[in-house]
């Protein structure tokens, strides 16, 4: 496969994006409705030891369109192991972040051991986690912020546009850092540019609870190694889902990264990589 290719997985074809050489690790972006842009280069240290996979998931970034009826946490788990036989891995990894942690989660409950190492980063097994959101942004400083959040959050339920898509995530991108005015927000834009959005998928999932993951009763059924990574300041996948799923999950290991929020790869990016790569090195051997 070269750089970038379209690979037919049953009845839709998947945009996948491959750095690095090595152990694979299928790498999935969060949204919905964003693409494999939304790492930019924050994790392409990793592929000096690994060779990355980053998906354009279902429906998404430069990946085949397919019916609506399609457009599950359940399909795009299912995605992930057809993906990984159309590509021939053997033995891989799943890393997901945010809504891409979701299906990492749903594809290691429904198939367990199907990835010999698991990665959810920044997420949650029930929907009932995400009910603090909006708690969290009643106290959320400053105001002008809290207001531009709460905006962009309707938005989504009815976003049509690509240009759309990126001026929510814009305005919604301070809540998801520990400091809303961190610097290295405008930074972070500026290296993930060129995404290919999909507001449709975002409209659709926006309007079903994002999905609806619920998968925290089936946790001991997952047999493989899985690393679970959260901001000590998050306020959307907080550390006490994070903390459940490790209590859970009989191979877990759980990492708080203590001076972050949701973006725990651009917040404390060095760590985050230390991390990911202890993790890999001592399991895939």
């Amino acid at each position: 496969m070269s750089t970038g290719d379209l690979v037919l997985i049953g009845d839709t074809r998947l945009y996948v994006e491959a750095r690095g050489d090595g152990y694979p690790v299928l790498v999935l972006h969060g949204g919905p409705g964003l693409d494999h842009r939304m790492f930019g280069d924050y994790l392409d240290p990793l592929a000096a030891d690994f060779r990355l996979l980053f998906v354009d998931q279902r429906s998404q970034g430069r990946s085949d369109r397919t019916p609506v009826s399609t457009w599950s946490l359940q399909q795009m788990a299912s995605d992930v192991g057809a993906l990984a036989e159309a590509l021939g891995l053997g033995r891989y990894a799943v890393l997901g972040h945010s809504f891409g942690s979701f299906v990492a989660l749903q594809h290691a409950v429904d198939f367990p051991a199907a990835a010999a190492q698991t990665i959810v980063s920044g997420g949650v097994p029930s929907a009932r986690y995400l009910e603090h959101v909006d708690r969290n942004l009643e106290g959320f400083e400053p105001v002008e912020l809290r207001v531009q959040v709460a905006d962009s959050w309707a938005r989504e339920k009815v976003v049509q546009t690509d240009e759309e898509v990126a001026a929510l995530l814009h305005d919604q991108m301070p809540f998801h850092f520990a400091d809303p005015r961190d610097p290295r927000i405008g930074d972070y834009e500026a290296r993930t540019t060129g995404a290919v959005f999909s507001p449709d998928v975002l409209r659709h999932f926006a309007n079903l609870e994002y999905g609806a993951i619920e998968v925290e009763g089936r946790l001991p059924s997952v047999v493989q190694p899985v690393l679970i990574l959260v901001g000590r300041h998050e306020r959307v996948c907080s550390v006490e889902a994070a903390e459940a799923m490790a209590a859970a999950i009989r191979r877990a290991e759980l990492v708080v990264f203590e001076h972050s929020a949701h973006m725990t790869f651009v917040e404390e990016n060095d760590r985050y990589l230390e991390v990911v790569r202890d993790f890999l090195a001592r399991h895939v051997a």
